[in-house]
């Protein structure tokens, strides 16, 4: 309740009851410049190589994000990583935070997270960040498309729609290897069940009797489509996934002379490109004409880098292998310290404030203004 939900009456002097709830249990926001910690408070099991793990601020915080975003997490693998995973909480649950995450073999992030975080266990993090998101309430067809952990960003706006309001028209379609691959399966399905305007539709790779699986079996492909969504030249599209499965999803709707401006899609590889984006020139930076050169501190290499060429090209330039994920200054996987000189950095929210004022920059979307020495 708010305080205008009951007017005072006229000469009452008494403290109105609503301020001091309002008061009692008014709880900060998620300031991602100053908070940067997280606390597991619960692991669920969602299929046999996928985990939720559900956390919140050491003291009770407001997270605002917008369904399909992404925070990262620093996890202590080989020194330090980094690694950006989509929130796949309800954005109109605003106290916790999910990631869901599948384990991958061999990669190190999933499988520590998979391995070592419990509830009590801390994790420094930054975010929320990402331009991957829609209004699944508002008055126009959607359709998701999603495969495997692909799913998650597509079940945040999934689930902020039917807890905002009922979905008005949205189709939801996923692709898993096995019936006991569909992450979400039941959630889903009682989703569908309350809200008559979300509508489901599976396919697996394989099935076997044991599963009684009655769904579509075998690679997405335009019949599907066509029977599940026989109106999705009328929708917008957003699509998530490997990108082999985006790279089908994309090649069909293109088949059809679908307007692919109103597809969109998300890659766990940030370096891909994002379609249905249009870069507006207005905002490019200017670009000397100069040549600088960079001097890497830690290995002693110097390059010259050329006009427009981003420090993390120089680095490669120069046989060096720094890690790197989003290249466009989102993920803060490539953070470093910029010892001295100066830089153009235009960055997509993957650095706080406080750490460029601690001399720290992204090199993947630093260009030099002079020469410069970087700690790599």
């Amino acid at each position: 309740m708010t305080q205008d939900t009951y007017p005072k009456t006229e000469g009452d002097a008494r403290p109105f009851a609503s301020e001091k709830f309002t008061e009692a249990t008014r709880i900060p926001m998620w300031d991602p410049e100053t908070d940067d910690v997280l606390v597991c408070r619960q692991v669920r099991q969602e299929t046999h190589d996928v985990k939720t793990f559900l956390f919140s601020g050491r003291e009770p915080r407001d997270f605002r994000f917008y369904p399909g975003q992404h925070m990262t997490f620093e996890l202590p693998v080989e020194g330090m990583i980094f690694r950006s995973y989509t929130i796949s909480a309800s954005a109109a649950r605003p106290y916790r935070i999910e990631i869901t995450v599948k384990r991958v073999p061999g990669g190190p992030g999933s499988n520590w997270l998979h391995d070592y975080m419990v509830p009590g266990k801390e994790i420094n993090v930054s975010g929320p960040a990402g331009e991957f998101t829609t209004d699944a309430t508002a008055d126009h067809k959607v359709l998701f498309i999603s495969a495997g952990s692909g799913i998650t960003p597509m079940m945040s706006m999934t689930r902020t729609a039917c807890d905002l309001s009922e979905p008005s028209d949205l189709h939801f379609i996923h692709a898993a290897r096995s019936p006991s691959d569909i992450i979400f399966r039941e959630e889903l399905a009682l989703l569908a069940a309350q809200n008559p305007g979300l509508k489901l539709g599976f396919t697996c790779d394989t099935a076997s009797a044991q599963h009684s699986w009655t769904g579509y079996t075998g690679r997405l492909n335009m019949q599907m489509l066509s029977l599940m969504t026989p109106d999705f030249m009328e929708r917008k599209i957003f699509c998530c996934g490997p990108a082999s499965f985006m790279d089908g999803v994309r090649n069909m709707l293109q088949s059809t002379d679908f307007a692919m401006e109103r597809y969109y899609e998300e890659s766990f590889d940030f370096g891909a490109e994002t379609a249905g984006t249009v870069d507006d020139p207005t905002a490019a930076p200017e670009i000397s004409d100069q040549t600088f050169f960079v001097s890497f501190s830690k290995t002693g290499h110097v390059v010259e880098c050329g006009p427009g060429i981003t420090l993390l090209s120089a680095a490669r330039e120069a046989g060096l292998l720094p890690m790197s994920s989003c290249q466009r200054g989102i993920c803060g996987t490539c953070k470093s310290i910029l010892h001295s000189g100066e830089v153009d950095m235009q960055h997509g929210g993957g650095i706080r404030q406080r750490e460029i004022d601690q001399g720290k920059i992204l090199i993947c979307c630093a260009t030099p203004l002079s020469d410069v020495v970087v700690e790599l």
